[in-house]
């Protein structure tokens, strides 16, 4: 009787058979078809790619993919990596331009080259040399959302100390000594990006993101999600861990490689998330961001940083107990 029940507490607070898939938001298709791949006998890579991938085609909330977060060009560039945890093998890409495919340009980055990460035209004119077709990134949508943004001032954006007054007109900006004290707007809706931790029956573990990043920032601009340790991290002897948010903030701490490390030393993965959330609010009290985390037992859990308009983050988890995508949801604090 005693067992059973310990059996039962086990399997009710944050715990999956492997394999295992989990990702940030409410992204379900993109759930299922990284668990299909599994189920099908692909690889943890191949999971993370297919998964990251319908994402990257369904737009997912705007903040994945094509025609989303355009710059202060109006122009929408992607950011992605994908890490192999048992080789710890990394290909990431930044400011992708003319690519859909971003989790795919990333994963030829690791398997084709003998580097980690490419970055902006270079990165673009590799990913045409391995066979990623060219497209407009820019849709009616994206498109939209730049010129309402100009009409209003180009506001909210990512400038500060310059003249004109960031806080009120549009550039071009030159520096200037003067400090400002004008606080930035927080858009909770600017930063979704998928990250996603797939595990194998072997314990295998992969790690991957994928996003347009942050909407209005300033052209060239890289935030955590192609980040090995930042954005994502995989170790098959501990486990993984995806991030989402304020990449500009978190990047700063390498969250994914902090809650991983403190797996390796034994903590659980909910206490590991909500340590690392902890670790980056000491010095951004109100940063907009959230972490999933997975041990190689199978145990996962997620934190986030509590704001107006965000108290509770939401996450997909498919296992072979429930055989399909699980929405997961963690209150912030």
């Amino acid at each position: 009787m005693l067992t059973s029940l310990f059996f039962l507490l086990l399997f009710s607070f944050g715990h999956a058979l492997l394999p295992l898939v989990i990702n940030t938001w409410p992204f379900k298709d993109a759930t299922a078809a990284a668990w299909s791949t599994l189920q099908s006998g692909g690889s943890v890579l191949d999971a993370v790619e297919k998964g990251c991938a319908r994402c990257e085609v369904d737009q997912c909330d705007g903040s994945v993919g094509y025609g989303g977060s355009p710059d202060e060009s109006g122009e929408s560039t992607l950011d992605a990596m994908i890490m192999n945890g048992d080789t710890m093998e990394v290909g990431a890409i930044a400011d992708l331009r003319r690519i859909k495919n971003a989790i795919g340009v990333a994963r030829a980055v690791m398997e084709h080259t003998h580097h980690t990460l490419l970055v902006g035209e270079s990165a673009s004119l590799f990913a045409e040399n391995m066979g990623f077709i060219a497209e407009d990134l820019a849709t009616n949508k994206s498109m939209n959302i730049f010129t309402q943004w100009l009409k209003g001032n180009c506001q909210p954006n990512y400038r500060k100390n310059v003249f004109p007054n960031p806080s009120k007109y549009c550039g071009p900006y030159k520096p200037t000594l003067r400090q400002s004290t004008t606080q930035r707007h927080i858009d909770i809706h600017c930063h979704d990006t998928i990250g996603m931790i797939a595990m194998g029956a072997d314990g295998g573990v992969a790690a991957g993101t994928s996003t347009n990043g942050a909407n209005h920032k300033i052209p060239g601009r890289v935030g955590d999600s192609p980040i090995a340790g930042a954005g994502a991290y995989a170790d098959s002897t501990a486990g993984g861990a995806a991030a989402t948010g304020d990449g500009d903030v978190m990047m700063r701490f390498l969250p994914s490689f902090l809650a991983v490390e403190l797996m390796r030393a034994g903590v659980d993965p909910s206490s590991a998330c909500k340590t690392t959330i902890s670790r980056i609010k000491r010095h951004y009290p109100e940063f907009f961001g959230a972490i999933i985390c997975a041990n190689t037992t199978g145990h996962y859990g997620a934190a986030c940083n509590k704001l107006p308009g965000f108290s509770q983050f939401h996450y997909m988890v498919s296992d072979s107990q429930s055989n399909t995508p699980l929405l997961k949801s963690v209150d912030c604090f």
